[in-house]
């Protein structure tokens, strides 16, 4: 069975750090994309930053500058190194991966930014 697993949220304090982990597993296919989303109550889901095959890389306005995506194409892992989080940024972070045509998600992990 084919799996997408986040790992590495948390509290932090406002200013602070956190580096998330996503592993694909189940498949020796290569995923196309790998991204982050994130969602907070009452709100769609919304891009935090994805990276394709070959190396492009998009990223969220509230991203830019402060984020980090990274991916290991052998391995179907891929990290979003977070600098500088604020409370706006606390939210269910999803990781997504394009397969067989499709786009799997995770089930989510959560990052609060707090004092």
């Amino acid at each position: 069975q084919v799996q997408v697993v986040e790992s590495g949220g948390g509290l932090v304090e406002p200013g602070g750090s956190l580096r998330l982990s996503c592993e694909v597993s189940g498949t020796i296919a290569r995923a196309t994309f790998m991204g982050w989303y994130r969602q907070t109550p009452g709100k769609e889901r919304e891009l935090v930053a994805n990276i394709i095959s070959g190396g492009n890389i998009r990223y969220s306005d509230s991203a830019k500058g402060r984020f980090t995506i990274s991916r290991d194409n052998r391995k179907n892992t891929a990290a979003l190194q977070m600098n500088s989080l604020q409370p706006e940024d606390t939210a269910v972070y999803f990781c997504n991966a394009g397969l067989f045509g499709r786009t799997l998600w995770g089930q989510g992990t959560q990052v609060t930014v707090s004092s």
